[in-house]
């Protein structure tokens, strides 16, 4: 299979290249960038080629599959055009901007044929896996309540350019700040674990540190906390943050009928169960990818393998737009002081 790369920044440079350059089945990479230098410098570096213009993208019929890992307010131009000119698709999360957006994507992909799949990668680790296989055992009972974190020092260190002026930063593109994205991904994982649906939020923003290259405050929230009830009637809450300096928290703890799990809490075990009758069984599957231990996500394996065998994704265009429309409720509570229904 040859691919191609909308978008040469940091989720290309240490996710999305890196792994297809590692997948068997990728015989080419072909990067673009509308900054040059930066498709150049990936090229390089995985011995792939580069075009100037988008469209040469679309119009190279050896290109089997596309990766947009464009800014958040232009995959819905991209992906819906990469599905419309026959190619596969895996979008960067969140899938758009707004439900109207998200909706063009997965109208292309109805029209197209072709795959979509959507890169909410919680989903792929051994750990959330594991725990959603405990889960549907029954052996902790139903689960009653949750509380999931997801909190970084923040995309500046991150990004590609390393500095304040990151478009995370910039309401026009980010659209919802550390919301879209990180709240997004956990947001996912209790759909995707509960198998189950966030029917109804309330929520507080704000942006308590986080300033532009201009020492101003950024126009988007760097922290947001959450209430959350489900379709089946679970109770939870969630924090998100871009101002945990010192160490990540990428933590879930589901409380059940027959006791506690938890998710990326231990250093060394990252599934702890304490049962009723306070037994502990502790699981040591991988540590989780972070920031700073960048190792091979699965969701660029796992998108290969659908479209070479013409898989169904573990994400769909639907599974990403359920999650987009909890990050709409959750902002709309946090701007109007009120409870919204999903």
């Amino acid at each position: 299979m040859k691919v191609g790369i909308i978008g040469c920044g940091s989720i290309t440079k240490f996710r999305h290249a890196p792994e297809y350059y590692d997948n068997p089945h990728i015989t080419e990479i072909v990067f673009y960038d509308r900054n040059p230098e930066r498709a150049d410098a990936l090229a390089e570096i995985f011995d792939g080629k580069v075009v100037r213009s988008v469209e040469e993208l679309f119009e190279d019929e050896s290109i089997v599959a596309i990766s947009d890992c464009s800014s958040n307010e232009s995959h819905h131009i991209f992906s819906t055009q990469a599905l419309l000119s026959g190619k596969h698709v895996l979008t960067e999360k969140p899938i758009a901007l707004s439900v109207e957006e998200a909706k063009e994507i997965l109208e292309a992909q109805k029209k197209s044929g072709k795959i979509l799949m959507v890169d909410h990668n919680q989903r792929f680790t051994k750990a959330h896996q594991k725990a959603k296989e405990i889960i549907q055992s029954g052996e902790l009972g139903k689960v009653l309540t949750f509380k999931t974190n997801f909190g970084h020092s923040g995309p500046e260190s991150w990004g590609v350019n390393k500095s304040n002026s990151t478009w995370f930063f910039k309401k026009d593109r980010s659209g919802y700040g550390v919301a879209a994205d990180l709240g997004i991904h956990k947001l996912d994982l209790v759909h995707y674990l509960l198998d189950d649906q966030i029917e109804q939020v309330s929520a507080f923003q704000g942006t308590l540190d986080k300033v532009d290259e201009h020492g101003d405050p950024i126009e988007v929230c760097d922290n947001i906390i959450c209430n959350l009830r489900t379709q089946k009637g679970r109770l939870g809450t969630a924090a998100f943050s871009w101002t945990y300096y010192g160490e990540e928290d990428n933590s879930t703890t589901l409380y059940c009928e027959k006791g506690i799990m938890k998710i990326y809490h231990h250093d060394q075990y990252q599934i702890e169960v304490i049962t009723k009758d306070e037994e502990r069984i502790n699981y040591k599957l991988e540590a989780i990818q972070t920031n700073d231990n960048q190792t091979n996500t699965g969701v660029i394996d796992a998108f290969v393998d659908c479209v070479r065998n013409g898989k169904e994704p573990i994400v769909t265009g639907q599974d990403a737009v359920d999650s987009l429309k909890a990050v709409l409720a959750i902002i709309e509570s946090a701007e109007t002081n009120q409870v919204v229904n999903v």
